[in-house]
């Protein structure tokens, strides 16, 4: 929705980083160091400018999300994902908050993308390959898998965080059935006005959730109607 800057002045990773602590978007030193050490250009696709604060094209009708959207989700989910901890991210799209989610819970944990679309997979596996999250990667503490990810992963369930990058109507039951007590899941829903949700699953498996702030993003659907547009 808001932008915080724009212009090309930004010529460095690290310049955003600072912008964003600079704006209060990220308060959490671990989060600064984890967007820091993953390189945003990297997954940007090339000729557009990867630091300014808004969301790209990245083919099929998908964006790769605004930074400070990212640093948002970081902040939310940094209890869930501390280190030996499990991580799925729906709609996982360039792979570079998968990268971010693979840094935060170290190679005793599990990081997971799920993406529809085969050309962003193979993309998203090329970026990483790059990226400060290679090691995650061969390793196989983290991996991205060509799915349907209104249906979660099931095969790595249960999550201690869940990220959404697209917007759902409502919340996928499956999601919340491979959510972990104690877990967290951060998601934007709604059609054309959309909220970004905090769904927290208490111990007892009772769910609370709140509504963090205003977002856009692309809507959450089959492979099939995302190509259509």
């Amino acid at each position: 929705m808001e932008q915080y800057w724009s212009g090309s002045a930004l010529n460095e990773n690290k310049g955003m980083v600072d912008n964003l602590q600079s704006y209060g978007i990220i308060s959490s030193r671990k989060v600064g160091e984890v967007m820091e050490t993953i390189d945003r250009a990297l997954f940007v696709p090339g000729g557009l400018q990867p630091y300014v604060d808004s969301p790209m094209p990245i083919g099929y009708n998908a964006t790769i999300s605004a930074p400070h959207m990212h640093a948002t989700c970081l902040q939310l989910l940094e209890k869930n994902l501390q280190p030996g901890m499990r991580a799925l991210d729906v709609g996982s799209g360039t792979g570079y908050l998968t990268g971010c989610f693979a840094l935060m819970v170290g190679p005793q944990g599990r990081a997971v993308g799920v993406e529809h679309i085969p050309e962003l997979v193979s993309f998203s596996i090329e970026n990483i390959k790059k990226s400060a999250a290679a090691q995650p990667l061969k390793d196989g503490s983290l991996s991205v898998h060509c799915g349907d990810g209104r249906q979660g992963w099931p095969d790595i369930a249960p999550y201690d965080a869940i990220h959404v990058g697209a917007a759902a109507p409502e919340i996928p039951q499956p999601l919340i059935d491979q959510l972990k007590p104690g877990g967290r899941m951060v998601i934007p829903v709604g059609n054309i006005f959309q909220d970004l949700k905090v769904l927290d699953k208490n111990s007892d498996g009772s769910i609370s959730i709140r509504t963090e702030t205003s977002v856009r993003y692309v809507p959450l659907t089959s492979r099939e109607a995302q190509l259509r547009g």
